[in-house]
């Protein structure tokens, strides 16, 4: 009988251990994710001019668009923080150090 109670208090520490929520995204994440829209925004105003053969419709704003989905909105997406970067580094230097194969006597 006390093989099966030693199994339940494994089991229940594994359970036991709760995992921290960190929302991925922070405010300077949004402030450039807020920056892409903006220029998303003004790409279409811009296009939305009535001239066909115009330079802005048909040059200037296509350029904004392109900016705006393609390069600063995955930017502002994929950024890390500076002190969530240096915590990862950190861990990763630990765990180099830990898990070693060479066995020292």
């Amino acid at each position: 009988m006390q093989p099966k109670s030693k199994g339940k208090k494994i089991q229940s520490s594994k359970f036991s251990k709760k995992k921290e929520f960190s929302f991925p995204l922070e405010k300077e994440n949004f402030m450039i994710i807020g920056f892409g829209i903006l220029l998303l925004i003004i790409g279409y105003v811009m296009m939305a001019q009535n001239s066909v053969d115009g330079f802005i419709p048909t040059v200037v704003s296509p350029i904004f668009l392109v900016a705006g989905y393609c390069v600063v909105i995955p930017y502002g997406i994929m950024k890390k923080p500076k002190s969530r970067s240096a915590e990862v580094k950190e861990e990763s230097v630990e765990a180099e150090t830990t898990s070693s194969n060479v066995k020292t006597s």
